[in-house]
């Protein structure tokens, strides 16, 4: 018995408005690296679900730059921690260096691959220079003022090193080690926010709030030309140059990218995301990259919203968007013919996966505003979502697209389900009062439970609902307003977190909060225990899902950890130990062989489950 992950659909970059989004390609044009959560993702520029996922940070990631080897990652978080890792395994950490009291901003390594300047907010200093596999210091960034945005290393000899700073000024400095050379101040009268140099190491280029652009002798650091003048009409917040340092790209929160000539100073090619006219907070472009090492002038940039948008040198429309949640992924379900995947999120945003291929596309019309409680698949080929905001919203499935107005809970909802009522589904909402049925957007039907519910689980006229008394009730849907009592399972001395019905209708497994499961059979006609044994977690069960052939279910918990079960043995079990850093939020069967979960690092990952009778 065994479980492997067959792909990470990874999760968006995290972005921040009003400031730069680092994005790093590898010297290849292979791989792009950025930050998300507390994670680092490294992903294939052409097969983007083909991901590995870094998780040794313990705080909030800010920004992952590749060697010029492309056999580490260097990363940076919000407590000025430094760590070096392997670009291929992802797993095995060469060094962790505490480098300033506050965020780092930028990571720059040298062309040898064996230096690394990081620099950002800090207390006493802003910026150092430490060697890649021991932390020694080789050199202090100082010059500045105010925090450092950015930092570019020359990858050729003499090596030089820029930072551009919150001061304004762009301070150049000399190495190894690196010693402050000159400041150049004037140039800039706001934020500078991003500066590197062209791979021959001719020139040096800075960008900034001011929208202005500087080219600079890269040598000297001599102030050479202002280009591209009133041109961008918002902050600009990244600049890359192409493989052959005669050209390179901004990207600014006026939603557009360009690339630059830097002999003729003019601009050769303009995108500008969203609809003509419109301004759009989301469509602001806060990262881009010009992959080297690649002949097809592909440029990817990241908007506000973390989607990785793909454009092509000489083409005027977007070659491809790749999408994914920024926040924790908190509830899912897989739609009745087992093709698409639909996700909620912390912040309210839904998504719909592709399970072949494990493209994400969003879900057009209102989102909610926070928290998705619960998302239920239904029959009739609508998927229905409860929030935080107290709404219950409905999603044409072939469409994407939201249908009518949000329809107010009167309640925190704990869950959502479809069951069948009269021979119709019927949407049921569980709020802190009880059971409210819905029919076409409308309330049809209450019913009120002698204890609050705390989730909920339906199986064709069949409904079982876990009450705060520690009690799971099995209903059945009479009318859409009387549900009568079948049952009341009391074996659990814990709060119930979960429950789920298996697609026969058969068995219920019940989550609780201590981490075990029991479920119970109705084979005999009256709801029994059918084994406790399935006690793995050692934290909250978040969610559960049962195969379509009703013989295993997945479990996921706060502990980090997928678990499949089987009834035929019930005592054993497969483990996907952290699988999602801080806790699994959802878990689902794309068949009886594959189990895709999600969670709080807002990624969505793929297991090929083997051996399970």
């Amino acid at each position: 018995m065994s479980i492997t992950r067959e792909a990470i659909w990874a999760a968006a970059p995290s972005t921040t408005r009003g400031s730069p989004t680092p994005l790093s390609s590898d010297s290849k044009g292979q791989r792009i690296a950025y930050a998300s959560n507390k994670s680092v993702f490294v992903r294939s520029i052409d097969n983007p679900s083909e991901a590995k996922q870094y998780t040794q940070h313990t705080a909030q990631t800010t920004v992952a730059r590749f060697s010029p080897s492309g056999y580490y990652v260097a990363s940076g978080d919000v407590t000025g921690s430094v760590r070096v890792w392997d670009a291929h395994g992802a797993e095995n950490s060469k060094g962790e260096y505490h480098i300033i009291a506050g965020r780092i901003n930028d990571l720059a390594w040298d062309g040898d691959s064996q230096r690394i300047i990081a620099v950002g907010d800090g207390k006493e200093r802003f910026g150092h220079c430490i060697t890649a596999d021991s932390g020694n210091s080789v050199g202090e960034i100082s010059g500045h003022s105010s925090q450092i945005n950015c930092v570019s290393i020359r990858q050729q000899r003499p090596l030089r090193a820029a930072t551009g700073s919150d001061d304004t000024s762009l301070c150049f400095f000399h190495g190894a080690p690196f010693k402050f050379n000159t400041s150049v101040r004037g140039k800039h009268d706001k934020f500078i926010y991003g500066t590197q140099f062209s791979p021959d190491g001719d020139w040096l280029v800075s960008v900034g709030s001011d929208r202005r652009i500087w080219l600079y002798d890269g040598k000297t650091g001599e102030a050479v030309k202002q280009i591209g003048e009133g041109e961008h009409k918002g902050s600009i917040f990244g600049v890359s140059w192409a493989p052959d340092s005669k050209k390179f790209v901004t990207c600014s929160g006026d939603q557009t990218v360009r690339i630059w000539d830097v002999d003729s100073e003019k601009c050769l090619q303009t995108w500008r995301m969203g609809d003509e006219g419109s301004v759009s907070v989301q469509h602001q472009q806060v990262g881009v990259t010009w992959p080297a090492g690649r002949s097809d002038g592909l440029i990817i940039s990241i908007d506000l919203g973390g989607n990785l948008n793909y454009f092509q040198e000489g083409k005027e429309k977007l070659v491809k968007v790749v999408r994914g949640h920024q926040k924790a992924i908190t509830a899912a379900a897989v739609s009745q013919d087992s093709k698409t995947l639909w996700t909620g999120s912390y912040d309210g945003r839904a998504q719909a996966w592709d399970l072949n291929s494990g493209a994400a596309e969003p879900i057009d019309g209102e989102a909610h505003s926070n928290y998705v409680a619960g998302i239920a698949a239904s029959q009739d080929g609508r998927i229905y979502s409860v929030g935080w905001d107290d709404t219950l919203r409905t999603i044409d499935a072939a469409q994407r697209s939201s249908l009518g107005n949000a329809v107010k809970t009167g309640g925190q909802p704990k869950g959502v389900a479809v069951a069948m009522v009269g021979g119709k589904p019927h949407t049921l909402v569980a709020t802190v009062s009880g059971l409210i049925t819905y029919a076409n957007g409308s309330e049809v039907g209450k019913q009120s439970l002698p204890s609050s519910p705390t989730c909920l689980a339906a199986s064709g006229d069949l409904v079982a609902v876990g009450c705060e008394d520690k009690l799971v009730r099995i209903l059945k849907a009479s009318s859409a307003s009387k549900f009568e009592a079948v049952a009341e399972l009391k074996e659990s001395t814990q709060i119930i977190s979960t429950v789920a019905f298996a697609p026969s209708g058969k068995h219920l497994a019940v989550g609780l909060s201590n981490g075990k499961i029991f479920v119970y059979s109705n084979s005999s006609g009256s709801w029994a225990l059918e084994t406790n044994r399935w006690s793995a977690h050692t934290g909250r069960v978040t969610t559960i899902a049962w195969s379509p052939d009703s013989r295993k279910a997945a479990s996921g918990s706060l502990d980090t950890n997928v678990m499949v079960w089987s009834l035929a043995d019930p005592g054993k079990r497969v483990k996907a130990l952290n699988a999602h850093q801080e806790g699994v939020g959802g878990v689902a069967w794309a068949d009886n062989e594959r189990v895709v979960s999600c969670g709080a690092d807002a990624a969505v990952k793929l297991w090929a489950v083997d051996g399970v009778p």
